[in-house]
């Protein structure tokens, strides 16, 4: 038998599955804690792999979703939010070279979109939109069956697209961005503010507010709290609107906590994306999809990587 091995990096957690090769059941799944500011993360992550490795078959290549940015097509880690020894690491290098076998590299929210569309909720889509909004925002871009990576490897970073010039500075350092407005953070930061102005709220004298505690005091018709996530739609749906006229998908998929928010999100948003959409031709059987994958989009999403980078013969 023959064996794939995917890799979910994350800031929290490390994850390895095995597969056999025409498989997307784990034969196994083993976790390690990623304690992204203790050194030796690699070290950590290879031997978490070299646990995983079977001793019955060859594995034919290894994948890894982890944050970005990055360059897919070098293997290197530019940079990563959490992990401060990812600077310009060359991952797949050091892999290949310790496991000897192909490893392939991508952003984790690119592997998502991949996944959503080999294996969940963009089957049978040719052309798929995927955002993922949660303690940030990202996305992925399927576009005629390939995953849009584009000449560094940074396409789709979808959540650093400037949707306001003059708003809210982004956890990236620029203004404006829609994960600025719309990711759970934001979301509950903008409450905070508007509290610590003056604005009159059921969640006044919480000391620390979540956007799930924001999303409640919404559905019990919190005017500042409906307010929040009006203003999140709005300008969701304004990004979206330039997504849909950008990639032209056919399928829109959303996945993270923040996305399961329901109408006080998805309300504003579809009346601001009808707006802002400049021809109501890209709205004509466009679907829209929660994620079918959830915790397991980064596994899933790195198989689907090698199963499509390894050839079948």
């Amino acid at each position: 038998m023959a064996y794939f091995i995917s890799v979910d990096l994350g800031g929290t957690q490390i994850r390895a599955g095995l597969f056999a090769r025409n498989s997307t059941t784990p034969l196994k799944v083993e976790r390690a804690r990623t304690r992204a500011d203790v050194p030796g993360v690699y070290e950590r992550l290879e031997a978490l792999v070299a646990s995983i490795w079977p001793q019955d078959g060859p594995v034919l290549a290894i994948g890894v979703a982890s944050p970005g940015p990055l360059n897919p097509h070098s293997g290197v880690i530019i940079a990563t939010p959490n992990i401060k020894e990812f600077r310009n690491f060359p991952l797949t290098e050091k892999m290949m070279a310790r496991f000897g076998v192909p490893v392939f590299l991508d952003n984790d929210a690119n592997l998502a979109c991949l996944g959503e569309w080999k294996f969940g909720a963009g089957q049978g889509h040719h052309n798929v939109l995927f955002l993922t909004i949660s303690t940030g925002i990202g996305g992925g871009v399927i576009a005629e069956d390939k995953l849009l990576q584009g000449f560094h490897g940074l396409a789709a970073e979808l959540g650093h697209t400037t949707v306001w010039p003059d708003g809210p500075l982004c956890g990236c350092g620029k203004y404006g961005h829609i994960e600025a407005i719309a990711s759970g953070p934001s979301i509950a930061r903008y409450v905070s503010e508007q509290i610590a102005a003056g604005r009159e709220s059921s969640l006044s004298g919480e000391k620390s507010l979540s956007a799930r505690e924001v999303s409640e005091a919404a559905r019990r018709g919190d005017v500042l709290a409906l307010e929040a996530f009006s203003r999140a739609g709005r300008y969701l749906g304004l990004a979206v609107a330039n997504f849909l006229a950008s990639f032209d998908p056919s399928i829109v998929i959303f996945g993270g906590g923040v996305s399961r928010s329901g109408p006080v999100l998805f309300d504003p948003f579809h009346a601001s994306l009808r707006e802002n959409c400049f021809n109501p031709a890209y709205l004509e059987n466009l679907q829209f999809a929660n994620a079918a994958l959830g915790d397991d989009a980064g596994l899933l999403g790195a198989l689907a990587l090698v199963m499509l980078s390894v050839p079948d013969n």
